[in-house]
């Protein structure tokens, strides 16, 4: 039997992986989500951040594609590279486990779509909506088995389909904008008069987080690149892309409803903005276009959750079996476990409340410690010069970019609160068990003395992040 050519995806197909991660379900919630905490300035203020410090880590993952080119997958390598086994671990653990979220999320907001027309499906979280999921789930699961490349085919033409109904969305709105309620929404009005700006920024950051997610989509993949310089250069034109996207959908959104109105849309709440433009065929128009972007998101994710443990597991970090590839060269063992804990995280959504909202703020806590240590590895090479030697020009401009980067990243660490980094604590420690077998079939001792420090600390946070749900301090 002929063995499969080796697969590689070019700039094009690069950047598709990057839009098509970054375009699922948050830019549908956009209006909802931003109108239930902020009004217009914090609105401005918040992509401002948000896209200065996205735009600080494309640079940085491009810069680490042309400093260390033999690093592949890049969040788990780079961490790896940057602070040892166990650290990047952890990397790649929450990166994992953040893809598996994010799938959730995905699935809950298509039932929650369906939802207004099949009250079977309730807001995406009942038993009829996690049973056709789980469907969902698992088509695609065989569906991938079939080779990567055919999957990464289809992502890249569901990704163009996705992201017309965002256009038209945006033509219709932009015709519909109306400044006087602009002007009205700017500073908040009713409801947020004691909030003052900084908190309403705050309470944005998880959100547009959430949102860029999957801005180191072209990284992760990187071992299949046609060239490796091409790596960088998608993250940064789809990082461009889908940053303006998602500016406009918030910002013409404020000209169309008064903000009260816009917290109290149902999700997908851009469906709820352009019926109030255009009639009722508008809901109708983007609830479709949700749906094809979700799936093809979801698809994007799926690849990228199955290569992080694959590529995990060549490097000895991960139990040996996840190395395993079947004979169209998919890692088929990491795939399997990746959907056992997606199906496992649906059956939990039946006792959530805000499944969706616990889904989305969970994933962008999951994601702040592998960006965090993706930034710091990047300060770290232009702080000591390592990789510099021979190429020293852009030091400094790289200097600063991985300062900021990783000032940013630290920031939402605190931006988040405590309660979702502890909820956080109580995934990466009980999945450390993983590190341990990985390093015990290759007769190694399972940590350093610093890395048993470490552990130390991520188990205590765990431990109070389960007394707080015992008690119920901490709710879900």
């Amino acid at each position: 039997m002929n063995e499969p050519a080796r697969q590689s995806f070019a700039l094009p197909t690069l950047t598709a992986m990057v839009v098509g991660s970054m375009v699922g379900a948050g830019i549908f919630s956009l209006p909802q989500t931003f109108g239930r905490v902020t009004g217009g300035l914090g609105a401005l203020v918040a992509w401002a951040i948000a896209g200065g410090g996205m735009l600080m880590l494309a640079f940085v993952f491009q810069t680490l594609a042309r400093r260390k080119p033999e690093l592949d997958s890049g969040v788990y390598a780079y961490a790896k590279a940057g602070f040892g086994n166990y650290p990047g671990f952890l990397s790649a653990l929450g990166y994992w486990t953040v893809c598996c979220l994010g799938n959730v999320s995905y699935w809950v907001l298509i039932k929650s779509t369906l939802g207004a027309l099949f009250p079977i499906f309730g807001d995406g979280n009942t038993v009829a909506a996690v049973a056709v999921s789980s469907v969902g789930v698992w088509t695609v699961h065989f569906m991938i088995l079939r080779g990567v490349k055919q999957a990464a085919g289809l992502n890249t033409i569901v990704t163009v389909a996705k992201i017309i109904p965002i256009l038209v969305f945006l033509v219709f709105v932009g015709f519909g904008f109306k400044a006087d309620v602009f002007a009205a929404n700017f500073l908040g009005g009713p409801g947020l008069e004691g909030e003052g700006l900084f908190t309403q920024v705050r309470g944005t950051m998880l959100v547009t987080v959430f949102v860029f997610v999957g801005i180191e989509g072209a990284s992760v993949y990187s071992r299949f690149a046609r060239r490796r310089e091409d790596v960088g250069l998608a993250t940064l034109l789809g990082f461009l892309g889908v940053l303006c996207l998602l500016v406009m959908v918030t910002m013409l959104s404020y000209g169309v409803l008064l903000r009260p109105d816009l917290a109290a849309l149902r999700n997908p709440s851009m469906a709820g903005v352009l019926q109030a433009v255009v009639g009722r065929w508008g809901a109708v128009f983007v609830s479709i276009g949700l749906i094809v972007s979700v799936l093809g998101a979801y698809l994007a994710w799926s690849l990228l959750a199955a290569e992080v443990l694959f590529s995990a597991a060549r490097m000895e970090s991960m139990p040996a079996f996840l190395s395993a590839e079947n004979r169209n060269r998919v890692p088929f063992a990491a795939l399997w476990l990746t959907n056992i804990l997606i199906q496992l995280f649906l059956v939990m959504t039946l006792f959530a409340e805000q499944a969706f909202l616990l889904a989305l703020k969970l994933t962008s806590s999951m994601i702040l410690l592998p960006y965090l240590l993706v930034a710091a590895y990047a300060l770290k090479l232009a702080w000591s010069g390592e990789s510099y030697e021979l190429k020293p020009r852009g030091r400094r401009v790289d200097l600063v970019r991985a300062g900021l980067a990783t000032l940013y990243a630290a920031g939402l660490v605190y931006a988040g609160g405590l309660k979702f980094l502890l909820l956080s604590l109580v995934i990466y420690a009980p999945g450390t068990a993983l590190f341990a077998i990985a390093q015990k079939e290759r007769g190694h001792a399972v940590f350093t003395p610093a890395e048993l420090l470490l552990f130390g600390a991520v188990a205590a946070g765990a431990v109070l992040g389960l007394y707080g749900l015992v008690t119920g301090r901490i709710t879900i």
